[in-house]
C-alpha cells in the first residue's frame, strides 16, 4: 500500500533514484543556461543585436511551454520513467543539431526541440521525486533533487570556460556536450524504477506491490490497494479543472512568477549588464563564463538552504518567504548597476542568485505534491506551461523596459514579479493546505488540517 511509501525508513533505493534524478535535472539545466554564457559568440556569428538575442529565449520558453503541458500528459498516461529517458534523448538530439546549425532560423528550430524534451523532463522529474519519497523526507528530497540545477549552471559555466576561454574552440563545441545526455539516458532506466502509484493508478497492482516492496523493504499480505484512476489527456485536464481548480492555479501562479523573474534575471545579465557587446557593465566575453559560475554558486547555496526550510518551517511559510526575498534582491542588482562596478554588480547577481534559487526550488515541492498521482504529471505540466507563457512575457516586457525607460525600471519589473509569488504563497499559507509530513493521498483528498493536526517538525 502506499503507506508503506510514506513510512518507510530512508534505505539507499532512496538515495539511488535521488540522485539519479537530480542528475537529469542537472543535464537539463546545462542546456538552459549554456546559453547565458555563449550568447556573444552567437550574436557575433549570426551578427544579433539584444531584441534577436532575446528571441532566441522567447522559442526555448515556448517550447519548454508545449513540451511540459504535451509530455505531462505523456507522463500520466504512459509513465514516469518512460518519459524521463525518452526526453533526455531527445532533447540531447536536438542540443548537438543546434551545435551544427547552418543558420539563426536553424537554430531558432533546434533550440525549440531542444526545449520540447526539457519541458517534458519538469513533470517527469518533479512527479517522480515525490511519489517515491518518504512523507517526512519529501519536502528536502525533493527541493535537494531540485537544486541539481544550480550543478547544471555550474558545469555549463566550467564547459565554456574550458572550451572557449581556455582553449579558444567556438560556442558549437559547448553545445556537442549535450550528447552526454543520451548516454545518460541509456543508463538512467537502469536506476530509476517506475512509480509504483503512477502503476496503481493504471491497475498494475502486482507490479506497483513489488516496486514498493523493492523501495521499502516492507510487505504487505493485503499488496497494493489503490483503485485505478484512468482517463485521456482531455479528462484529466477537465478533472483538475473542476476538482483542483485552486491548487492548479496556485501552481500556475507560483511558477508564472519564478519563470518571469527568474530567467528575466539571466536574460538581464547576460544581455544588458555584462554583454560586451551590448551591455551596460560589459566584461569580455571570456571573463563572462566565470560571473555564471560564481552566480552559480550562489545559486546553489539558496537551493541547498530552502531544502532544509521546506520540512522544517512549512512549505508555504517558505515560499512567501523565498518569493518575497528575491523580490528585494532584484532592487538590490537595481542598485549596484548603478555603481558602474563589475564587482559590486556581480555580488548583487549572486545574491539575487541565492534567493531566487530559494523561491523557485521552494516551489516545485509546494505545488506538485498538491496533485493526486493520476493528475500529477498533467498538473505540472500545465502549471510549468503557464509559467514558461510568464518567461516569454517576461523576456519581451524586460526587453522594452530597459529600450524605454532604463536598467533600474527593468529590475523593478523583475521584482515586481516575483511579487507575484509571494502573494500567493501568502494566500495559500492562509486558506490552503499545508503538505509537510502528509501523504500524498490524504493530500488527495483535499481537507485542510486542524491547527492540533498538523505534523511536527522532523
Amino acid at each position: 500500500m502506499a503507506s508503506r511509501l510514506d513510512a518507510s525508513v530512508w534505505r539507499s533505493i532512496h538515495t539511488r533514484i535521488a540522485i539519479a534524478l537530480g542528475l537529469g535535472w542537472m543535464l537539463d539545466a546545462f542546456e538552459v543556461q549554456i546559453i547565458g554564457s555563449v550568447i556573444p559568440g552567437i550574436q557575433e556569428e549570426f551578427g544579433l543585436g539584444s531584441q534577436q538575442a532575446v528571441m532566441i529565449n522567447i522559442v526555448w520558453f515556448a517550447g519548454v511551454a508545449l513540451g511540459a503541458l504535451g509530455f505531462g500528459n505523456i507522463a500520466d498516461r504512459f509513465g514516469r520513467k518512460r518519459l524521463f529517458i525518452a526526453t533526455l534523448i531527445l532533447y540531447s538530439c536536438a542540443a548537438v543539431a543546434t551545435a551544427t546549425a547552418p543558420s539563426f532560423e536553424l537554430f531558432l528550430l533546434f533550440r525549440f526541440i531542444t526545449a520540447l524534451g526539457v519541458g517534458g523532463e519538469y513533470s517527469a522529474v518533479s512527479s517522480a521525486i515525490a511519489e517515491f519519497m518518504p512523507a517526512r523526507n519529501r519536502g528536502l528530497t525533493n527541493g535537494l533533487v531540485m537544486t541539481f540545477w544550480a550543478l547544471g549552471g555550474i558545469l555549463a559555466s566550467v564547459v565554456t570556460i574550458v572550451v572557449i576561454s581556455t582553449l579558444g574552440l567556438g560556442w558549437r563545441y559547448t553545445m556537442l556536450f549535450g550528447v552526454i545526455s543520451a548516454g545518460y539516458g541509456l543508463l538512467a532506466r537502469r536506476l530509476i524504477p517506475e512509480s509504483p502509484r503512477w502503476l496503481a493508478s493504471r491497475n498494475r497492482l502486482a507490479e506497483a506491490d513489488a516496486v514498493v516492496t523493492a523501495i521499502t523493504g516492507l510487505t504487505s499480505p493485503h499488496g497494493y490497494t489503490s483503485p485505478p484512476t484512468p482517463g485521456t489527456a482531455r479528462n484529466r485536464l477537465t478533472q483538475l479543472w473542476s476538482h483542483y481548480r485552486g491548487r492548479l492555479l496556485f501552481g500556475m501562479t507560483l511558477d508564472f512568477s519564478e519563470a518571469a523573474g527568474y530567467y528575466g534575471l539571466f536574460t538581464a545579465m547576460s544581455i544588458f549588464v555584462f554583454s560586451s557587446a551590448t551591455g551596460a557593465v560589459p566584461v569580455a566575453d571570456t571573463v563572462l563564463p566565470l560571473y555564471f559560475l560564481i552566480a552559480n554558486l550562489g545559486a546553489l547555496l539558496g537551493g541547498l538552504a530552502v531544502s532544509f526550510m521546506l520540512d522544517r518551517l512549512g512549505r508555504a511559510p517558505t515560499v512567501t518567504a523565498s518569493y518575497s526575498l528575491a523580490a528585494v534582491s532584484m532592487l538590490i542588482v537595481a542598485v549596484s548597476t548603478v555603481t558602474g562596478s563589475p564587482a559590486a554588480v556581480l555580488a548583487a547577481f549572486t545574491v539575487a542568485a541565492f534567493f531566487a534559487t530559494c523561491a523557485w526550488v521552494s516551489a516545485y515541492p509546494t505545488f506538485s505534491e498538491l496533485f493526486p498521482t493520476h493528475l500529477r504529471a498533467t498538473g505540472i505540466g500545465a502549471s510549468v506551461g503557464v509559467g514558461r507563457i510568464g518567461a516569454v512575457i517576461g523576456q519581451v516586457l524586460l526587453a522594452s523596459t530597459a529600450s524605454i525607460l532604463n536598467l533600474t525600471s527593468m529590475f523593478v519589473l523583475l521584482g515586481m514579479f516575483w511579487l507575484i509569488g509571494a502573494v500567493a504563497g501568502a494566500a495559500w499559507w492562509r486558506y490552503g493546505i499545508e503538505a509537510r509530513g502528509q501523504s500524498l493521498e490524504s493530500l488527495a483528498g483535499g481537507r485542510r488540517p486542524a491547527p492540533d493536526e498538523q505534523p511536527a517538525a522532523p
